[in-house]
């Protein structure tokens, strides 16, 4: 992953409410499945591993975060013990295919969830945080981002 998505994740990540969460940590696997399939066409076989690692890692947040109150978590945990296999299968088989059948599914849900988060008003997970306003003014490429220091009281206090 470069570090401009890193950054960008970094900067959703504290202005996101819980669903989200969910909806940008599915994109960051899909960044660490291309980066895996990007290590795959080179025949760099340690970055190939290491991507896939972490799309696994990935994975077990979303697993970890399923509430079991409620039925569909168990349908969701079994999808995403499917989708973990599938690239542990992978990376041993050093095979696109079980890349893709993961992926194919974890798309199918990273729809539903764009949908949910859509209606979801509630407010940021993380307070505190730098506001981050898109302005009208342009960079060379994409909009550009502007990070204003209104309240200087953010962090920890000793």
């Amino acid at each position: 992953m470069e570090k401009e998505q890193i950054l960008d994740f970094t900067r959703r990540i504290s202005q996101s409410n819980r669903s989200g969460l969910t909806v940008i940590n599915y994109e960051i696997i899909f960044a660490y499945l291309d980066d895996a399939k990007k290590a795959y066409q080179e025949e760099k076989w340690e970055e190939f591993k290491v991507a896939l690692r972490k799309a696994q890692n990935s994975i077990g947040e979303l697993m970890q975060t399923l509430d079991f109150s409620y039925d569909i978590s168990r349908n969701l945990y079994r999808i995403y013990v499917f989708c973990k296999d599938s690239l542990a299968a992978a990376m041993y088989k050093r095979s696109l295919t079980e890349i893709e059948n993961a992926e194919k599914m974890l798309r199918k849900l990273y729809q539903s969830f764009c949908k949910v988060a859509e209606t979801d008003s509630s407010a940021p997970m993380m307070k505190n945080t730098q506001q981050v306003y898109a302005g009208y003014t342009y960079g060379k490429g994409d909009l550009v981002e502007n990070c204003q220091e209104l309240d200087k009281s953010r962090g920890f206090f000793a």
